[in-house]
């Protein structure tokens, strides 16, 4: 039992990550997007395509702080 619960441990925490990490890349996208000149939609959408696009590769590697954070709160 104790397998189980240390596997739904390392899902959360997974998860966690991405979760940090697609907030991170939304918030920056559409701040870009601004300052490029796009409309309220185009930066939507230009959001949207960075998100589609986000590598999340080395979040199955690592443990970022960010979500270690999270977690404790």
């Amino acid at each position: 039992m104790v397998g189980v619960a240390m596997g739904e441990n390392s899902d959360r925490q997974l998860a966690e990550r991405v979760r940090v990490a697609c907030v991170r890349a939304a918030l920056e996208a559409y701040q870009d997007a601004g300052l490029i000149g796009l409309c309220a939609e185009g930066r939507w959408e230009y959001t949207i395509g960075v998100l589609r696009q986000l590598d999340l590769e080395p979040l199955l590697r690592e443990e970022t702080p960010e979500a270690s954070q999270l977690g404790g709160q």
